[in-house]
């Protein structure tokens, strides 16, 4: 039986029955000519988004229900930390439109997107590190995107199915905070091209733990897979004695905790260091301007363990196929 639509009747066929709608159990449903109608015509993009990734072999969203949590950051320093192997083709997808911090971090604001017959070309910040955001696409860097949802799912549809990314080992997804039209539109519109998985961040004190709890609802509802969970500003580094001191007590245990109750991956904490501000303000790399920093190892680790899920999701997939 297909699903059964809210405030439905005793005995309702289902909205993917063949019934559905002309059932008697159906007369004097509100829903009745909606079912009737049968399911909306699937977005012909959604095929065309599967055929233009189908050469990017992960693809990751970065996820936090709690805004401030340090998302936009912790996706830019993990775009580097992967393209620093120069046969790693990294690609970040900015689809934080509201607030599009990634060109700044990245240190390529001011750039400007190249439309050629092929698509959309990313803004390159290395050779193997490339970047698609609003932000190239404003007049000004002060001027506020005020869009409702319909032009913003436009534009994610744009970003995913115009953009010529060509080959690449990983797609970093950075989407704003919370559960919305963002998150919605690139879920369904990827549902064909497949998602790797999500990494989700957070931050040790409870009130962001209680908003990241209801980010992995909304991944268990779409059946997004979760890579793992992040701690982030788990502690502030000292630029004096290098000490790491708490300023966010996990009071109930922080990320690591959280991932255990819904087992997950926990897959790391990343130190609150004043150099890692000064860089992203800067869009300064992280790894090269502190590269033995408590936060550069930090973030190494992370990385690390996203790589060895990343490959055990693709030879477990590798597996089903072969049978």
């Amino acid at each position: 039986m297909g699903d059964i639509p809210e405030n439905a009747p005793d005995h309702c066929p289902g909205t993917e029955s063949d019934q559905a709608g002309t059932a008697s159990a159906c007369a004097g449903c509100p829903n009745q000519k909606i079912c009737a109608a049968g399911p909306p015509p699937e977005d012909p993009a959604i095929q065309e988004i599967r055929e233009v990734l189908k050469n990017v072999k992960n693809k990751i969203l970065i996820l936090s229900g709690k805004g401030g949590v340090g998302k936009s950051t912790f996706t830019a320093n993990l775009a580097r930390a992967f393209a620093r192997n120069e046969n790693i083709q990294v690609g970040v997808l900015d689809i934080d439109i509201c607030g599009p911090s990634m060109p700044v971090i990245l240190g390529c604001q001011g750039e400007q997107v190249h439309q050629s017959g092929s698509g959309w070309s990313p803004v390159y910040v290395e050779e193997n590190l490339g970047i698609i955001s609003v932000g190239f696409l404003l007049n000004s860097p002060d001027e506020a995107v005020i869009w409702r949802g319909p032009k913003k799912n436009t534009l994610i549809k744009q970003f995913l199915r115009d953009v010529d990314w060509g080959e690449l080992d990983y797609l970093l997804i950075d989407t704003p905070p919370g559960t919305s039209d963002e998150h919605l539109s690139v879920v369904s519109y990827m549902k064909e091209a497949g998602v790797t998985g999500a990494v989700v961040v957070t931050t040790p004190q409870d009130v962001a733990i209680l908003d990241v709890r209801k980010e992995i609802n909304f991944c268990q509802k779409l059946n997004v897979p979760i890579l793992g969970i992040v701690e982030n500003m788990s502690s502030f580094v000292c630029p004096r004695c290098n000490k790491a001191n708490e300023i966010f007590p996990p009071t109930n245990g922080g990320g690591q905790r959280l991932a255990e109750e819904v087992n997950v991956k926990f897959l790391g904490r990343i130190p609150l260091d004043p150099e890692l501000a000064k860089s992203a303000d800067q869009g300064q790399s992280l790894f090269e301007s502190a590269p033995q920093s408590m936060v550069a190892q930090a973030l190494e680790s992370v990385v690390t363990n996203i790589k060895l899920l990343c490959e055990l999701k693709q030879d477990s997939e590798t597996g089903e196929h072969q049978r």
